[in-house]
């Protein structure tokens, strides 16, 4: 009899007091979601502060001041409504006047005009209608009739006056718009809004006045009108939602239940096995809103590892359980006792029921908990990470982990032993087969052991290959960036029959037409990046590798430009903006230009002087002067909004490349190289976390292995399969072209928690067959068929489940699923087909004799080979 025999025969000689006591701590316990907090807490702690390019960014904020761009800071924040005229002009007099008619609209509306006080939008249709009533103070009123009362001609010839090369109306046009002419397919407005940051009342006129413009833009008729704002990507994700709902999760549900019905082959087990998922993710994210952890990552990860292990523990107990119920049912048919049996059961005491969950729970126990134990090591190795919201998600899926352990081995047995007491007072007869040992499934579970018997060091030594390869494909894998951009959905997902298919969100369309000719209309940090040069900035090799920023820049896709030249910030093009108004600087600056390419190139210091002279606000921006001395020089490169993460640190990189002088150093900062720098420190750091958690899993099974079956080889032996399927997953990384990404980085830390899981079911089982007895052959059949058929229906339900995942548009989503796949899919095969060799060769050199008799024989037939 098992040591744990005595809280589990409680769990089911009191099984509706367990259940009632359980039903009301579910209860307490999921109270706590209402508290939950679905975004993580961001810190200082999470930013990338010891890597260089960090380290730069943080010096250009010392030294040229928070506001990184040319103009000062303000408490206004633009909102752009876009006006497209397809197949048309928008700078025709009729679409100008209809600019200014929407913008008297919008600008009546009390929430407009609350959020807007007394600035006034500011369009091209206002630029130009200012030009032609002779006034930059005219009124919106004033605008309209300029307007009305020019002719086309006149228009056209106001248009190329205002729209001139860098014009401020310019700025207001499309990538490709030709600066000096009078056509363009599309323009924008700016509608100077209070910021959001300003505080709570300011960003509610700010959400109320973006709504008016989002509805007014929507329901304007004539020119296309739209916005891009809050509300319109709250519609798109509405509706991007609704899709998910109806394509992924009922794709995923039907494939888990699909699964639950071929492995339980019971409509029963297959509520009760659910009801106990479904409990397990909710105290999960219960527990989390009590303890006031927010979820973050764990509301995505979370639940995918908490699904997969619910259903596992579930298979392994109800497959127990079967196997217990069948096993006595035949000895005591060949004892001649199925008569009294079967009286006993029309008395309804329940014994065919109790007794063989109370076995089946007490010798899945040590496997269970073992395998909660190490999974939670695993995952908690991660709480020394640097970055918040994985040290969020480390506590968070170890609590998912306990949580199920504790449904699993609590009230999903009381559940299960209630209904089928009650199933079988009414004459149902609620003896199945375990899946493990069924007519088909049984042969191809055995082949393992099969393979095993005939050629166990060869399988060993293939495996070792092929994870050794598995290893080396670490450092080759795709490190696009923390982030995947999403690309296209593909024709063949939205050639899907039916409701499987997916749109083409307008809002997608619309953003992708802005990001190909449009900056960000508020120039934050994400639409432009920078050089920091440092050294000898006084030298004329200095502006000489500004200018060199400047051409390389120019030659970089990833770098925005209108009509082909690039609106870079920098000492070059600031000094010349200030040379224009200011002759006493323009003198200073063509003396020192020797060959008159427009770099000075010698007297650099006194051109300096000279520039902080005339303009000390605008040379602060683009030249560092402390004490004074000069230290470093700035260049502010404006970045294409349709530039990916990784195509931005690409370019900048080979701009701050090609920067070659003597005496001064070229740094590229900017959002994609800060990311390039935090994808390097994830990687290590998962890297890291990898090793630390592989050595502590190891260390705890040759431990408890020790303790409970007299073998520490055993629980070494246990693990080696764990490094195996780590080194194997991230091979099929590289094979199947999975990119590092900060999720799936997490992720891959956390395969030591999905490989842990069948290892240890197989490895238990096989000890405990020992311990009963058997042959070291015998034991090893049984424990591949029996927890093998658990472990089969665990892998094709939660496979099944993310399968859908490969259906999502999102190649982050998509690689989620893909990665989920192949590291269940590894740990089922080297669970089944390499660990048995393993197994054999530790039971030829190993502890045999020690594990048989560590504990007393556990009660249940015995079977020799």
């Amino acid at each position: 009899m098992s040591r744990f025999d005595r809280p589990f025969r409680f769990v089911t000689e009191h099984n509706l007091v367990v259940l009632l006591l359980m039903l009301l701590v579910t209860a307490g316990v999921v109270a706590g979601i209402g508290q939950l907090e679905t975004q993580s807490r961001m810190n200082g702690s999470d930013a990338v502060g010891d890597t260089e390019v960090a380290q730069k960014l943080d010096y250009i904020r010392a030294n040229y001041g928070a506001n990184d761009s040319e103009s000062n800071a303000t408490s206004v924040s633009p909102a752009p409504v876009y006006v497209r005229s397809d197949g048309g002009n928008a700078l025709s007099k009729a679409a100008l006047l209809d600019s200014l008619s929407f913008q008297r609209q919008v600008v009546d509306n009390e929430s407009v005009a609350a959020a807007l006080g007394d600035r006034e939008p500011f369009g091209v249709a206002n630029l130009v209608a200012k030009r032609l009533a002779g006034s930059p103070a005219a009124s919106l009123a004033d605008q309209v009739a300029a307007l009305e009362s020019a002719s086309a001609t006149e228009v056209e010839r106001a248009v190329e006056s205002t729209a001139t090369e860098n014009s401020s109306a310019a700025a207001l046009l499309p990538s490709d718009y030709e600066p000096g002419t009078a056509t363009a397919e599309s323009r924008r407005v700016l509608f100077e809004f209070e910021s959001a940051d300003d505080g709570d009342a300011a960003a509610e006129r700010r959400t109320a006045a973006t709504a008016a413009l989002y509805e007014a833009a929507r329901d304007r008729s004539g020119p296309e009108y739209f916005t891009l704002g809050e509300h319109a990507a709250a519609t798109a994700n509405a509706n991007y939602s609704q899709q998910m709902i109806e394509l992924i999760l009922p794709v995923a549900l039907l494939a888990i239940l699909s699964v639950l019905a071929f492995a339980y082959r019971d409509l029963v087990d297959v509520i009760v096995g659910f009801t106990g998922v479904v409990l397990s993710v909710l105290w999960m994210f219960g527990i989390l809103g009590w303890m006031g952890i927010p979820a973050g990552f764990t509301l995505i990860i979370g639940p995918v590892l908490v699904v997969g292990l619910s259903v596992d523990y579930g298979l392994h107990v109800f497959t127990r359980y079967r196997e217990e119920r069948e096993a006595r049912s035949a000895s005591r048919e060949q004892t001649g006792s199925a008569r009294r049996d079967t009286t006993r059961e029309q008395r309804g005491d329940g014994e065919e029921i109790r007794e063989p969950m109370a076995r089946g729970l007490s010798s899945v126990a040590v496997a269970l908990g073992l395998v909660t134990l190490t999974a939670a090591v695993g995952f908690m190795s991660n709480i020394t990470n640097e970055f918040g919201v994985i040290r969020q998600l480390s506590i968070g899926i170890t609590l998912g982990v306990v949580s199920t352990f504790v449904v699993s081995l609590t009230l999903v047995p009381a559940l299960k032993v209630t209904v089928d007491r009650l199933l079988e007072r009414v004459g149902l007869d609620r003896r199945k087969q375990p899946l493990g040992e069924t007519r088909l499934i049984e042969p191809l579970l055995g082949s393992g052991v099969r393979l095993a018997k005939r050629a166990a060091p060869v399988v060993i030594v293939l495996a070792l290959v092929a994870g050794s390869a598995g290893a080396v494909a670490w450092t080759d894998l795709d490190r696009q960036s923390v982030q995947q951009n999403q690309d296209d959905i593909a024709d063949w997902k939205q050639d899907l029959p039916g409701p499987l298919a997916w749109e083409t969100s307008e809002f997608d369309a619309l953003s992708a037409y802005v990001d190909d000719n449009y900056r960000a209309a508020d120039e934050d940090a994400r639409s432009r990046s920078q050089v920091l040069l440092e050294g000898d900035v006084t030298s004329p090799a200095a502006l000489a590798a500004v200018r060199t920023v400047h051409d390389r820049a120019a030659e970089e896709g990833a770098v925005f430009q209108r009509a082909g030249s690039v609106p870079a910030v920098s000492p070059l093009s600031v000094m010349g903006s200030v040379a224009a108004g200011d002759d006493e600087f323009a003198a200073t600056l063509a003396e020192a230009d020797t060959d008159g390419d427009g770099v000075p190139d010698r007297n650099v210091e006194n051109v300096y002087d000279a520039f902080y002279a005339a303009a000390p606000e605008q040379a602060s921006r683009v030249v560092e002067r402390t004490d004074d001395e000069y230290q470093s020089l700035r260049v502010v490169v404006p970045i294409a909004e349709s530039a990916t993460i990784a195509e931005q640190a690409d370019a900048m990189q080979a701009v701050a490349g090609g920067v070659s002088a003597d005496g001064v150093d070229a740094t590229a900062v900017g959002t994609g190289t800060l990311n390039e720098a935090e994808l390097s420190q994830t990687t290590d750091s998962i890297l890291t976390t990898l090793v630390v958690a592989l050595a502590a899993v190891a260390v705890l099974l040759t431990l408890i292995y020790r303790l409970a079956t007299g073998s520490a080889t055993l629980g070494a032996v246990t693990g080696v399969p764990i490094v195996l399927v780590t080194a194997l997953v991230v091979g099929a990384m590289y094979l199947l072209a999975i990119p590092l990404t900060l999720l799936t980085s997490l992720l891959l830390s956390l395969v030591v928690g999905l490989g842990i899981d069948y290892n240890i079911h197989v490895s238990d089982r096989f000890a405990q067959e020992l311990e009963r007895g058997r042959t070291v052959t015998g034991a090893l059949r049984t424990a591949v068929t029996g927890t093998g058929g658990a472990l089969l229906g665990s892998t094709l339900t939660s496979v099944g489940a993310f399968s859908a995942l490969l259906l999502h548009p999102h190649p982050q989503i998509t690689s989620f699923g893909a990665l989920v796949v192949v590291a269940l899919s590894l740990s089922f095969v080297v669970a089944v087909f390499v660990l048995p060799s393993l197994l054999l060769v530790w039971a030829d050199y190993g502890s045999v004799d020690a594990v048989r008799s560590e504990s007393p024989a556990r009660e249940g037939p015995m079977a020799q080979d």
